[in-house]
């Protein structure tokens, strides 16, 4: 069961990520409750090697290694792009799809390749959903796990200039456009970034 962990406005709370996009979604999620960002990057922290099977597994490696060593609450996200007509993939994969380059343009072009090659052309075959957990870890070793889900689908050519990662090729149910033609705030109310983080906010800061 989650705890609440007692912050206050102005306390430190450390994002357990070198990614800069990830990092400025989550510091806007926390800039209105007064929480300071620091990131594991600007403390010196080591990335740790993302050995684990699940979203679960991860995003708590990170997060319990970024608190045990800043000695500061830290929070970490794991998250990924699954495919239905994948059979799931890339899921927990989807970062080391792009390369150590990150390049996600490659990344996209496989998935529709894959995609193309079995066949699934229409909008119902072409189902997939992002996936996020969240885990805030204590100094002392406890943590939580906070869940977020967007299902949507596929499109083709990539769309919009805005997010990062597979957003332009993903269009979230009930919208036309893809996470990268929408604002940050639009795809901030949708995300599974956002679903995720406002179940850690009601269960540990106490605020919807």
């Amino acid at each position: 069961m989650s705890r609440r962990i007692g912050f206050r406005a102005g306390d430190t709370l450390v994002v357990a990520s070198h990614n800069p996009h990830k990092i400025a979604e989550i510091e806007a999620l926390l800039a209105p409750r007064g929480l300071r960002v620091r990131s594991a990057a600007t403390l010196g922290l080591d990335e740790p090697e993302e050995t684990g099977e699940t979203f679960d597994e991860n995003a708590r490696l990170k997060a319990t290694a970024a608190a045990r060593v800043s000695g500061l609450p830290a929070l970490a996200d794991d998250s990924g792009l699954l495919v239905d007509a994948l059979g799931g993939a890339p899921g927990v994969q989807s970062a080391r799809w792009a390369g150590p380059a990150g390049d996600f343009a490659a990344a996209m072009r496989a998935i529709e390749e894959r995609l193309a090659a079995a066949g699934a052309a229409t909008a119902a075959q072409r189902r997939a959903r992002f996936v996020a957990v969240l885990c805030l870890a204590r100094p002392d070793g406890e943590a939580d796990l906070y869940r977020g889900e967007v299902a949507g689908r596929l499109v083709w050519p990539p769309r919009g200039t805005n997010g990062f990662g597979y957003d332009p090729i993903f269009a979230p149910d009930g919208h036309a456009r893809t996470f990268a033609e929408m604002t940050p705030a639009e795809k901030g109310a949708l995300s599974h970034r956002a679903r995720a983080f406002a179940a850690f906010a009601e269960a540990v800061l106490g605020q919807p």
